[in-house]
């Protein structure tokens, strides 16, 4: 059943502007969080809750049930033996969490991969550890009849039957945040590996193969800014909406911690590899169609700072900005269903660290800011908070990761129907 805007305020926690969250861990009062739509709260402490990262389908297909995780400590770097728990939230049994699993592979930015798998409407999965290799935890919520894939996975296709996956003991190594603990990169000494890369996984049968090498990307094209001791890999992976083709970025560390992107897409096979971004510098991004990518660039159409530019999947393509100016720069992008809006959010600003959701209508040029929900010190670095928002299945709600108060991290959902409807 759709979480309809009357229910949503009947079990609303915070349903009006302006609450003022208690002290924080240090004791000391934050600032207001500040609504301007209608937002509760739908997990609670004393354990801490969030979802991670903003292109992963956390509402089921009927949008009553929300994924998320759990766990009972923050401000530093997850262990090899710490666990976090896998749950479900019920919009409909007055937010009520079960738990369903738990997980030892995962950071604090995307979690363990968690998602609904596409095209199912009662299985999810998750990244676990077991014994000397990463895994995917299949779950169906309904039967609780599980399975195990001997591969960790990144993106899914729509119809839920191909997954693709960067080498997350590679990650962890140049990466800390991003990969997980507990498995050393076998090629940690190597600049750019024939036997790592990008890998493709048969969800029904488990199958993996690499399908792109590092040591085939470090030689294709033209690497901006080249020099000795630049360590290259892949993080962040998206099917686009037909499965024909996936994006990958190609990044590379140099020796000062430093690091330069570009944006790739292939198919699922690794065939008709292009270089869609080739300038070094691509950042957040989300597929519009299955033909065009929002990206977060620069040093295009003469802007350079980082903005929102609209490219085609084709090599050597002019992009198109969008929203220069009003839709933020460096915040992390979903398209509602019929692409007239833009979901973003933005990094904490100010003395109080605003972090403010925000929808962009594309034909108009209009920016609708969601709320401003401080982000204490405390939460910076690896173990920060992103608002990451990600969109219900009707694209009506929006739910955020957030701090609140002595609970810490917390899921919040935010009401958006009476903006886009």
């Amino acid at each position: 059943m759709k979480t309809t805007r009357r229910h949503f305020l009947k079990n609303a926690t915070l349903a009006a502007a302006g609450a003022a969250l208690a002290a924080g861990p240090s004791g000391v009062l934050r600032a207001e969080r500040t609504a301007f739509v209608p937002v509760r709260r739908i997990t609670h402490g004393p354990m801490h809750h969030w979802f991670g990262y903003y292109d992963k389908l956390q509402f089921d297909p009927t949008d009553r049930y929300v994924l998320g995780m759990e766990v009972d400590f923050e401000h530093r770097t997850p262990e090899p033996d710490d666990a976090i728990k896998i749950g479900i939230v019920d919009l409909e049994a007055g937010d009520r969490w079960t738990e369903l699993g738990c997980s030892v592979a995962w950071n604090w930015q995307q979690g363990c991969m968690l998602q609904w798998i596409p095209g199912s409407r009662t299985e999810i999965l998750w990244n676990d550890r077991e014994g000397d290799r990463f895994v995917c935890r299949i779950l169906d919520v309904r039967t609780k009849q599980g399975r195990t894939i001997p591969h960790p996975i990144y993106s899914v296709s729509p119809d839920g039957k191909t997954a693709v996956a960067p080498d997350f003991r590679r990650i962890h190594d140049v990466r800390p945040g991003y990969g997980y603990a507990g498995l050393e990169d076998p090629h940690a000494d190597h600049l750019a590996p024939n036997d790592s890369g990008v890998f493709r996984i048969d969800m029904e049968t488990g199958e993996s193969k690499l399908i792109i090498s590092l040591a085939d990307i470090a030689r294709l094209g033209t690497i901006p800014n080249e020099e000795p001791g630049i360590k290259h890999y892949f993080n962040h992976l998206l099917f686009n909406p037909d499965g024909s083709r996936f994006i990958a970025l190609h990044r590379w560390r140099y020796p000062n911690g430093s690091r330069l992107t570009r944006m790739i897409t292939a198919r699922p096979d690794g065939g008709d590899l292009r270089i869609v971004v080739p300038n070094g510098y691509a950042s957040h991004f989300i597929w519009r169609d299955p033909s065009h990518i929002l990206v977060q660039s620069k040093n295009w159409l003469g802007h350079t700072s980082w903005g929102n530019f609209l490219f085609e999947d084709k090599q050597d393509t002019v992009p198109e900005a969008v929203g220069w100016g009003m839709l933020d720069g460096g915040g992390h992008v979903s398209y509602l269903p019929g692409n007239e809006w833009i979901l973003n959010d933005t990094y904490p600003s100010g003395k109080d660290r605003i972090q403010t959701p925000h929808l962009y209508h594309v034909k108009t040029g209009r920016r609708v800011d969601l709320g401003h929900f401080p982000l204490p010190e405390a939460y910076s670095g690896e173990w920060r908070v992103d608002t990451h928002p990600r969109l219900s299945r009707d694209g009506r709600c929006v739910c955020i990761d957030a701090p609140y108060g002595n609970a810490g991290r917390q899921l919040h959902l935010l009401d958006v129907s009476g903006i886009v409807d």
